[in-house]
């Protein structure tokens, strides 16, 4: 099953992608639709508005998740081109929903910052409230992964030892196209796919999530052990190895460059960084 959430006259939709379009679902984003204890058999429904998916104009998988936990340093290859040793335990630090943009949006490069970078990332969104997860309930929790790029201010990321302020700038987070359930992909919630960035049309980044020190579950069962996990939260996965901030000399994204990124199995980011 493949959800995404539109922008329409009347406003944002869940939708689920089928051969003849998006099926409206009836909700304001998959957010909402994943409220309900049985959004997936809410999500099967055969009857609604289609609406054309080549002309769709894509909003954030989730429009205003509550939670967006981020993971660092969690590829083993991107680890190492940083100059660090395998973590024991997930570094965690967080992004707030007005960060957040569609597949297609533009990244803004806020005029603060001259050291824009490119993070590919698999994401997980939640669906089911969940504390202290056992593994089990971990996996249950999941409702399904998606594509993120943690474009992220190295100037200002740097400035002090906490990294939120150069990872949450306004309108620089996309988030998309689709949510995938993990029954569609290979290895399901413990997925084995190729994730890549390319920026106006290099490839920066080319991993396979096998490289991950902490995959979805366990991920979930940490973040959970801190806090309630709810329907419409994101855990940010972590990037591989080719971002720009590690290259020498360093490259950062500037007005009119292209980054797509793409994750095998889920769809692809297209978006364009401009000048705020």
């Amino acid at each position: 099953m493949r959800l995404a959430t539109i922008r329409t006259s009347a406003g944002t939709r869940a939708v689920r992608l089928t051969a003849d379009g998006y099926l409206d679902l009836g909700y304001a984003d998959v957010g909402e639709l994943l409220s309900n204890e049985d959004w997936a058999s809410r999500a099967a429904v055969s009857e609604g508005d289609v609406h054309p998916a080549r002309a769709a104009d894509l909003a954030p998988v989730v429009t205003r998740p509550g939670k967006v936990l981020c993971v660092g340093l969690n590829y083993r290859t991107h680890i190492l081109e940083m100059g660090r040793g395998l973590p024991e335990h997930p570094t965690l630090f967080a992004k707030f929903a007005e960060s957040l943009i569609g597949a297609r949006d533009d990244v803004e490069l806020p005029p603060e910052s001259d050291a824009v970078d490119w993070e590919a990332e698999l994401a997980v969104v939640i669906g089911k409230t969940v504390r202290r997860a056992s593994e089990d309930e971990a996996e249950r929790a999941i409702a399904g992964l998606t594509v993120l790029n943690d474009v992220s201010m190295r100037d200002w990321q740097f400035r002090t030892k906490e990294w939120l302020q150069g990872k949450t700038f306004e309108a620089t987070t996309p988030v998309g196209p689709v949510l995938v359930t993990p029954d569609e992909l290979p290895g399901g919630l413990r997925p084995a796919v190729s994730i890549s960035c390319g920026v106006n049309g290099e490839v920066m980044q080319k991993a396979d999530t096998s490289d991950l020190v902490f995959g979805p579950v366990d991920l979930v069962r940490y973040a959970s052990t801190i806090l309630t996990l709810r329907p419409g939260d994101i855990i940010a996965t972590g990037t591989p190895g080719g971002v720009g901030h590690a290259r020498t000399p360093a490259r950062y994204l500037a007005d009119g460059d292209t980054v797509v990124t793409e994750i095998a199995g889920i769809g692809r980011l297209d978006n364009t960084a401009r000048a705020a």
